[in-house]
This record gives C-alpha cells, structure tokens and sequence, in this order.
C-alpha cells in the first residue's frame, strides 16, 4: 500500500469520543454508534468554529499498539475550543498519509488492516483518518489516513 510521508502542523479536533479496543470487534461496534450519534444528533452541527467541512476520526492515547486500548473521537478541526465537546490535539510532526477511496466503511477497515501489517515505525500518540466529504455518494468517498511516525 502506497503512502507518503508529510510533515503536518499541530491541529484542534472538537466532537465526541469513547474509550475503545480492537479486540473481539469492540472497536467497530463502538465507533459506528459513535459516527452515527455524531450526524445522527447533530453533534456536527454544534461544533462551532470549524476550518473546513472535513471530519475526523481521531486515534489517540493508546495503551500500547493497536491490539490495546484506545481513545477514538470523532469531530472537526477547529480554530478554538468551544463550550461544548471534547478537545483533543494532533501534535505537529511527521505522519504516513495514505489515500484511499471508496466505501467510508469497507475502504478505512480494508486500509487499517493493511497498516497494521506494514512495518512502519509508528508513534502510537495520534493517528486519524480525514475524511474529504467531496462526494455525496458515501461509496465513493476520498479518506486520508495519517499515521504517527517516530522522528
């Protein structure tokens, strides 16, 4: 799977999170009830001061790798904290950013299994998936994947 390495500025998420694992399929039962809470009850909507229209799906304070838990957070790059939500940091520095299109569901799950192959040397602090929402086709959907990589 192709990728390139980028060098990325620190950036504000705000939206709503759970603490999750990858074990038994925990993770994608709790992550789509979390999606589908995101639109579904306009926590979207709600999120003010947003830099653009894109959503993020947000990996961060892992307990380890991948097969230990972790905190996923959906939401929106900001330009400051609001009043509601929870706020998380993507620290500046060097990330793998994948591109891949397709399904919003099968493609990310089809891409993460691969990433968790490959020998990257990841960081395990932030990872998230950027999701372009160039498309009303949820089918056809343009996500870039970054990976925190240690320097």
């Amino acid at each position: 799977m192709e990728f390139e390495i980028v060098e990325l500025q620190e950036k504000m998420v705000e939206g709503i999170g759970i603490r999750t694992t990858n074990e038994n399929g925990k993770s994608m039962q709790d992550i789509g009830l979390l999606w589908q809470k995101f639109f579904a009850e306009g926590e979207y909507d709600e999120i003010a001061h947003k830099i653009n229209q894109k959503t993020i799906g947000l990996y961060t304070d892992y307990e380890g790798d991948y097969t230990k838990p972790y905190y996923f957070m959906v939401g929106c790059e900001v330009e400051k904290k609001s009043q509601s939500g929870v706020t998380k940091i993507i620290p500046k520095g060097k990330y793998a950013k994948f591109v891949i299109r397709g399904d919003v569901q099968k493609s990310v799950g089809e891409a993460w299994g691969k990433i968790w192959q490959m020998d990257l040397k990841r960081k395990y602090g932030c990872d998230f998936e950027e999701y372009q929402n160039n498309s009303e086709d949820i089918q056809n959907q343009e996500i870039h994947i970054y990976i925190g990589l240690e320097d």
